[in-house]
């Protein structure tokens, strides 16, 4: 499977999912969770959450996440998800009313109470997952099997 392809399942498949599992990790003890989500053109992950979760503390701590973005499988059912590595980071008020909140309005409507939590910089934040690799596990088609798609190295080099 070419790039290009892997590229355009992953766009189509993060469109029918709404929540995605985030792992951070601190003092080598990982910690997993779910989240709901938003991206944007360029593949930029946001969610919202208390910045006093384990898992904002975490990731403000080392920025380094993985997660997977993949809808419930059933036994003997066909299986897809996408995979991903990246870098996160906690957005302020303006930032993330720029981009993630943008994000989310364009996925899921608009929420002036989100809007509000966000502009306070208070408890509830926004953040940025920066993926830096994606890996689509694809059990569909001819090239079954894992699939790696660079991604900041991509769009770095399109710059």
């Amino acid at each position: 499977m070419n790039q290009a392809d892997i590229e355009t399942i992953i766009r189509e498949y993060i469109d029918q999912v709404i929540h995605m599992s985030l792992a951070t990790v601190k003092d080598n003890k990982p910690w997993v969770c779910e989240v709901h989500f938003s991206y944007d053109n360029e593949l930029n992950l946001y969610f919202t959450s208390s910045k006093n979760s384990r898992h904002a503390q975490e990731l403000i701590a080392n920025s380094y996440v993985a997660g997977n973005i993949v809808t419930q499988h059933f036994k003997d059912q066909k299986v897809r998800c996408v995979e991903f590595e990246g870098v996160a980071k906690m957005l302020d008020g303006a930032e993330a009313e720029a981009t993630a909140y943008q994000a989310y309005v364009s996925r899921f409507g608009e929420s002036e109470g989100l809007l509000n939590e966000i502009r306070k910089d208070g408890d509830v934040r926004s953040f940025k997952i920066s993926v830096q690799d994606f890996f689509l596990f694809d059990s569909y088609g001819e090239k079954r099997g894992k699939h790696h798609l660079p991604w900041k190295s991509k769009m770095e080099s399109e710059i």
